[in-house]
């Protein structure tokens, strides 16, 4: 069997010292305790390691082999002992991550940015996905984790609420309701109002439809012949609304403001993850958590 590594060190400073005081000094035992683990440790060995006498003590041939050997062992088992802890603690691996588009523009990056610079041993790659399909991908493993908006339906996932945001309409900089710094629904709901197609995010967008439920006149809604227009033209008229979470603001071109409704209820986006967890994935919600606190995403 090979010695333990405490002896195996203790050994390799009283190499460097060649006295026993001082090597007792060093690693911060009594000096009869280092003596008793360098006689354990030739016992071990079957060999003598050290010359000793009143005046010297002076390494014999396996002592010098093993000072000059044991060093590159130990810094080898230090790395695998290092790697195993990593591992543990979910700092080493890859993760998958699936993202819908609309938390594209901020959440998942910071996300992603905040895993790599925090655990260099991580590798993780973002895949932007229906929002349909993400609890799914989850499930069957086809992703490690997911960032949704909304209380996204399905099986053999758990959700953790990640960031709340207001709930708003993004209308053109010249637009009649632009000049107030909130708008009320039933104010918002006399313009046309633009909702994203609803199979790309049936809860959000019966969310934000039920908003205007109760307004008179019926609210005029539609939706885009382009599901994800980044350069929203059809706000520019100067009527139109787009219901929206403030992370719009993020996005939004020249040209176009955003304003909160009074009144309405937030949004939300949430971290998904496999009923099953590993190392990597509380990691992941230990990592999302951290960041959701410093950049204040769910506020009290």
């Amino acid at each position: 069997m090979a010695p333990d590594t405490v002896s195996l060190r203790y050994f390799l400073v009283l190499a460097q010292e060649l006295n026993f005081t001082r090597a007792a000094a060093r690693v911060g035992i009594a000096q009869p305790a280092l003596s008793a683990r360098i006689r354990r440790l030739e016992t071990e060995l079957g060999t003598s390691l050290l010359v000793r006498s009143t005046r010297s003590v002076v390494l014999t041939t396996a002592g010098a082999a093993l000072a000059e050997s044991a060093p590159p062992a130990l810094a080898a088992l230090d790395r695998a002992w290092e790697t195993a802890r990593n591992a543990g603690a979910g700092e080493v691996g890859t993760l998958r991550i699936g993202y819908s588009l609309s938390t594209g523009a901020e959440t998942a990056p910071a996300l992603v940015d905040r895993l790599l610079r925090s655990s260099p041993g991580l590798e993780v790659s973002a895949v932007p996905m229906t929002t349909p399909e993400i609890s799914p991908a989850v499930a069957d493993g086809r992703v490690d984790a997911g960032i949704t908006r909304g209380e996204q339906p399905g099986r053999g996932v758990r959700r953790f609420l990640l960031r709340r945001e207001r709930v708003g309409v993004q209308l053109a900089q010249h637009h009649p309701l632009a000049m107030h710094p909130e708008i009320e629904i039933a104010a918002a709901a006399s313009y046309p109002l633009r909702l994203p197609i609803r199979s790309a995010n049936p809860v959000i967008h019966d969310q934000l439809s039920s908003l205007f439920r109760d307004t008179h006149p019926s609210p005029r809604f539609h939706t885009p012949a382009v599901s994800f227009d980044l350069s929203q033209r059809d706000l520019l008229d100067g009527l139109t609304l787009a219901p929206a979470g403030e992370i719009a603001i993020t996005t939004q071109p020249a040209g176009l403001t955003w304003r909160p409704l009074q009144g309405s209820p937030t949004l939300t986006i949430h971290l998904v993850l496999p009923h099953v967890q590993s190392p990597l994935h509380r990691r992941l919600r230990s990592v999302a958590k951290a960041l959701a606190r410093e950049l204040h995403w769910l506020p009290d």
